[in-house]
């Protein structure tokens, strides 16, 4: 084996549905090429330690149909490390991997762009559930999350017209919110609320009550992690950031602060009818869910082709590359621009789903 071709592959940062369907891919494609694949165990830590298995046909048949992925993963930064990017370096010298496949959101991708600049052969494959990473149309995993966000907040409806609550769904998506835009929008949620486009407490909580003296008795408000109110002050403060520098958001307070003031606030509203003086906000945070679980056939067969093309790429030496969607076709993307620029939901969306916010 050491005359043989050799790349290592590793998943970073969060879980995803379809990252498995992007190792099978990609490890099919290189194997059938005459290229040995190592998988790196847990991210980017794994590229510091070394720790990990070369993978077979084998290891790889049928893993497309599981959730999250078989190669582990974690939130480390190398470049946060004294002396990481040279440990990855001599660790890649070591296994006599000529380069790395490194399939990840902007955090883990973004390491591989800056260790491409230090010379090291990187393949970028985009991966998030927020549908944030720009160059590509849409990342795997998307698919999965809206779906199953769509059928939960489907769910709420009941509930809450039958108590005739207002109820506060928290989506994921810690910088833009397209998610929660699409499975509300899917879901007929009465009010989305996402972080590209702030409402101020005030409008939110007299929507809710709009709705209330029309006769509407119950009102679900979908809303992403990152959402914060227009009037800054309104916002709490951030409580530090992680490993990659990003804000660490109080996501598991938002949905239930936000439920609070809004029940506070039609309670203590003495121009609403009496019965408002009982109305009752609840929360639910879908967290986790969003991200587990088997994937969608969609993200099957994207990440499916996208490991495919980012095997083909590296049998071709054609380094420093993200792979990415364009219309149907699976195409090479700029790895630079993909990490540092982020897609943001458009005007023109939001401005549509605008028009059921009633």
């Amino acid at each position: 084996m050491d005359k043989t071709r050799k790349i290592g592959i590793l998943t970073g940062g969060g879980d995803c549905p379809g990252l498995n369907a992007v190792i099978r891919g990609a490890v099919e494609c290189c194997l059938n090429a005459g290229v040995h694949v190592y998988g790196l165990y847990d991210g980017w830590r794994g590229a510091l330690t070394g720790e990990g298995k070369y993978l077979s046909y084998d290891d790889v048949e049928e893993i497309q149909t599981k959730g999250g992925t078989i190669l582990g993963t974690s939130r480390t930064n190398v470049m946060n490390m004294a002396g990481g990017a040279e440990t990855v370096r001599a660790r890649m010298q070591q296994l006599g991997l000529e380069g790395l496949i490194a399939i990840g959101g902007d955090d883990t991708l973004g390491v591989a762009n800056k260790l491409r600049k230090m010379g090291l052969n990187m393949i970028g494959v985009p991966k998030t559930i927020d549908n944030d990473l720009s160059c590509t149309d849409v990342t795997f995993g998307f698919d999965t999350a809206t779906n199953i966000a769509m059928e939960c907040i489907d769910r709420l409806h009941t509930t809450a017209e039958s108590h005739s609550r207002c109820i506060v769904v928290e989506c994921m998506g810690r910088h833009t919110g397209h998610i929660a835009l699409h499975a509300g929008l899917a879901a007929n949620a009465h009010l989305i609320l996402i972080p590209e486009y702030p409402k101020t407490f005030r409008e939110i909580s007299d929507f809710v009550k709009s709705r209330h003296v029309l006769g509407k008795k119950y009102t679900i408000i979908v809303v992403a992690e990152g959402f914060e109110f227009a009037d800054t002050s309104e916002n709490d403060e951030s409580i530090g950031v992680d490993a990659f520098g990003n804000k660490l958001l109080l996501t598991k307070d938002l949905a239930k602060n936000l439920a609070d003031m809004i029940e506070k606030d039609v309670r203590s509203d003495d121009t609403l009818p009496d019965d408002c003086k009982s109305f009752e906000c609840r929360y639910v945070v879908l967290g986790h869910i969003q991200r587990g679980g088997a994937p969608t056939c969609a993200d099957r067969v994207l990440g499916f082709r996208l490991g495919v093309k980012a095997g083909q790429l590296a049998t071709m030496h054609e380094y420093g590359n993200m792979v990415a969607l364009s219309g149907n076709e699976i195409v090479a993307a700029d790895l630079d621009r993909a990490v540092t620029e982020r897609k943001l939901v458009s005007p023109e969306l939001y401005s549509a789903a605008e028009l059921i916010f009633r």
